[in-house]
């Protein structure tokens, strides 16, 4: 069992984004239990990355292809791949990441179909997706994105002050001008209110976002890290008391794991596989996309200490996201 080969296809850009991603964890992990595990690829231009997935199909002789597999255009990488393993008779699992997914179900059915029936297992990192593929009649698991939960300090935060943390990447399907917007409203009632944007710059939302700090005049008041490390954005969320998410699309977003393993009390939009994440007043609030005056009267109930147990709940809740609880999972599909 443990001599088995895998080929693990998706978007290995952590020399990019400095972004230690799902794909380089599962593929240590798998490694560190003695599985023979390529990744492809690392190419950052898309026709390049594409050509080398294609022949690393090729290249490597695999018993099983893992795919990662999201909404947007590498949807179609994941059925290129997935086609070129049918060719050559070799067990493919797709890995289900993208927000919108269910979405790219209804509108590519045959694509879809020709993925998701054929394959030897489909993997749902959420619950969202898989209630979503199986009402579409997939056969799907579910197995968590793994946190190595013993490499996250949880910090219990006595007193919650008006400190925003924000991580994600400046593109406007994450919405990152909501926050500056909350921030405007909540400095009307804490005028020491503060913002800490983490994220790389990838479209001209981080040029709005720039924008609105000059015309609301918050220079003063929110800071744009660009990329961190992980473990730099880690110690750096010590310094805040309060995780926001205001991502108009999601799927079960690692940023938002995280930060519940960091003991960050957690307000976000309430989309896609969020609520099956996230449950509302038990573990973190939610709140309706872009609504800034709802996100910031959330954020006033945790300053006012209406809900001290969100923190201790939501670490709870993602310690069932360890290697050690989801390690056996793996092994069954991979024996």
């Amino acid at each position: 069992m443990m001599s088995k080969r895998i080929l693990y296809i998706g978007n290995n850009l952590t020399k990019k984004t400095k972004y230690n991603s799902t794909i380089i964890v599962l593929f240590s992990l798998l490694k560190n239990e003695g599985f023979n595990v390529k990744v492809s690829s690392d190419k950052t231009n898309k026709i390049l990355r594409l050509l080398d997935m294609c022949f690393s199909v090729f290249r490597y002789k695999s018993d099983y292809i893992l795919i990662d597999t999201f909404s947007t255009v590498n949807f179609y990488y994941a059925f290129i791949i997935s086609q070129l393993a049918r060719l050559l008779n070799v067990k493919y699992i797709p890995i289900l990441h993208g927000g919108n997914l269910p979405y790219r179900l209804k509108k590519n059915k045959k694509l879809s179909n020709l993925i998701f029936n054929n394959s030897y297992k489909n993997i749902a990192p959420s619950n969202y997706l898989k209630t979503a593929f199986e009402s579409e009649g997939y056969s799907t698991e579910f197995i968590p994105n793994i946190l190595e939960i013993e490499n996250y300090k949880f910090k219990k935060r006595k007193k919650i002050a008006p400190k925003l943390f924000w991580v994600r990447a400046f593109k406007e399907i994450y919405n990152p001008t909501m926050a500056i917007n909350v921030l405007f409203e909540l400095k009307k009632t804490y005028p020491n209110a503060t913002l800490c944007m983490v994220g790389p710059f990838v479209d001209n939302s981080y040029n709005d976002a720039l924008k609105l700090v000059s015309e609301l005049k918050l220079e003063d008041s929110v800071e744009f890290t660009n990329v961190l490390l992980k473990e730099d954005w880690h110690k750096k969320s010590e310094d805040f008391d309060i995780f926001i998410n205001t991502t108009n699309f999601d799927n079960t977003p690692v940023s938002v794991m995280e930060a519940m393993a960091l003991g960050l009390p957690i307000v976000t939009t309430n989309v896609g596989g969020i609520p099956f994440l996230i449950e509302d007043r038990v573990d973190g609030l939610l709140v309706t996309k872009s609504n800034s005056d709802e996100m910031k009267n959330a954020i006033i109930s945790l300053l006012e200490n209406e809900y001290p147990h969100l923190s201790i709940n939501a670490r709870e809740k993602v310690e069932q996201f360890s290697w050690e609880k989801n390690r056996s999972k793996w092994f069954e599909i991979l024996e």
